[in-house]
């Protein structure tokens, strides 16, 4: 059984309870910090697992991985794409409040940092990414704001960045409810994340990772990752390679929202492998 997103072990560690006594687990995730302490939170269950895998890694190398781990096609992935609380304050600059940290956005330190990417894109191509991304509909506006400050001086914080944007959007912006930095923030880390892609890239893989008869579970938070999921999982079905284990999207309860209001946008979806 595989967690490609293991992050915390939110999933990983009741996963790796049910797999023991015997079973093998394999956790994977961009972030080494939370590969470390997801190490030491798992070694403290004592659970007897017959092997446990965590590997600092992007979830795209999975083939790779089974193959240099002697593993061959699993019985069950799992991949939750959700940004994780536990990234804001790590000193990453995914979050467009407090502390003021360099804007890098990037999971791994190997790829280009946010603010290296807004130094050279033109407006237009800034403004594709917001609105593409996000649905942002001042993406314009904010477009034409970084470009403006960065003539002046280099954006390299968030609190840089986030102060343009607030800026550049009406004050009585979505009258409240959310931050004005909300999706421009989530757009940009979509983007040099390559999230969309990677996603793509995992989605055609995955008749050559899980077994005949294994299973496949996705949580999205994002309209374009669904919508990817969505059609490439109706469209396996519609060949006959695969089932779904329900025909209608999985959402959070009004009670998981109560408990968890950033569940309120997640959608499961599962197929069984045939």
């Amino acid at each position: 059984m595989a967690d490609a997103t293991v992050g915390g072990g939110g999933h990983g560690i009741p996963i790796a309870r049910r797999l023991s006594p015997g079973g093998v687990f394999l956790g994977i995730d961009w972030d080494k910090n939370r590969i470390k302490e997801l190490e030491r939170a798992i070694t403290e269950e004592k659970l007897d697992l017959d092997r446990l895998i965590l590997v600092c890694s992007n979830y795209t190398d999975l083939p790779a991985i089974l193959e240099e781990e002697h593993l061959g096609k699993i019985d069950g992935l799992l991949m939750d794409l959700g940004f994780s609380s536990d990234q804001m304050g790590s000193g990453r600059g995914f979050s467009f409040g407090d502390p003021e940290e360099p804007l890098l956005m990037t999971y791994s330190e190997e790829d280009r940092p946010a603010y290296e990417v807004l130094s050279v894109l033109d407006e237009r191509q800034i403004a594709e990414i917001i609105s593409d991304l996000s649905d942002e509909r001042y993406a314009r506006r904010i477009a034409k704001a970084i470009i403006l400050t960065r003539r002046e001086r280099p954006i390299v914080t968030n609190r840089d960045l986030a102060e343009i944007i607030r800026r550049a959007v009406p004050q009585n912006y979505e009258k409240g409810r959310i931050d004005p930095a909300t999706r421009t923030f989530m757009a940009l880390r979509i983007f040099v994340n390559r999230e969309l892609e990677n996603l793509g890239r995992l989605l055609g893989e995955l008749q050559r990772v899980v077994k005949t008869g294994g299973r496949v579970a996705i949580i999205t938070y994002h309209s374009k990752e669904d919508a990817m999921v969505k059609h490439f999982f109706r469209s396996l079905a519609a060949d006959g390679k695969a089932a779904l284990i329900s025909k209608k999207v999985v959402q959070p309860t009004e009670a998981e929202v109560e408990k968890n209001p950033r569940s309120r946008s997640a959608k499961l979806r599962a197929i069984e492998i045939k």
